[in-house]
């Protein structure tokens, strides 16, 4: 399975921000418990790094990525601790044309015909749209993959289960990425039963509005 079916296999992909790296494997657990052995880490703490190290050694069969990397150093430090993706919040040429120099699967932040454009030349499937609510979500993604044929989007920020719907019923659309079953207050707090049941929550309403389509 390539790396753009695993990423549409899951429908959703939940975007992690981890404090300290003590919590990152009984996160991963709640994830695959609830159904969902997937979860972008965000580089935006000190705990990214050894979190992924932690989470990839603990179940290694578990699909983990690095997000908000923002240098070449940073995607470096990702992979070594077991990454298998890259996610920018931009389009960095430095950080995609490196990424794609090491084979390594990268998907940049594009939310304009240019950088899209830029992404397409190198011949990228796939592209996060961030944040997708503040620039028109579906409205604008139907829009700008006009243009574009085949170009597959993965759109992340103010995706919840209440507008999941809408975004997946877009064509365009193989996944979105989104943190509502794995809020900040409920890792602080270890609610990881809480995790867990978002997460269900999540895989079954995925599986409801695919079978509709």
């Amino acid at each position: 399975m390539s790396i753009l079916e695993k990423v549409a296999s899951t429908g959703v992909v939940p975007v992690v921000v981890l404090e300290s790296a003590e919590d990152a494997v009984p996160l991963a657990k709640a994830l695959i418990d609830g159904g969902l052995p997937c979860a972008e880490v965000t580089f935006r703490t000190a705990a990214a790094e050894e979190s992924i190290r932690r989470i990839t050694e603990a179940y290694p069969d578990m699909f983990v990525g690095a997000g908000t990397i923002l240098s070449i150093e940073q995607v470096d430090k990702a992979v070594a601790a077991g990454s298998q993706f890259i996610v920018t919040p931009g389009f960095d040429p430095e950080v995609v044309d490196y990424c794609l120099e090491k084979n390594i699967p990268v998907f940049p932040g594009c939310v304009t015909p240019t950088e899209i454009t830029q992404a397409v030349k190198r011949g990228l499937k796939l592209i996060k749209f961030f944040p997708a609510s503040s620039f028109g979500g579906v409205g604008t993604i139907n829009a700008l993959a006009g243009p574009f044929v085949g170009l597959k989007v993965m759109p992340t920020g103010g995706v919840n289960a209440k507008n999941l719907e809408e975004y997946l019923n877009c064509k365009h659309i193989v996944a979105c990425g989104g943190s509502w079953m794995v809020k900040g207050d409920l890792i602080k707090a270890g609610d990881f039963k809480k995790i867990e049941e978002l997460t269900r929550e999540a895989v079954e309403l995925v599986k409801e509005i695919r079978s509709k389509q």
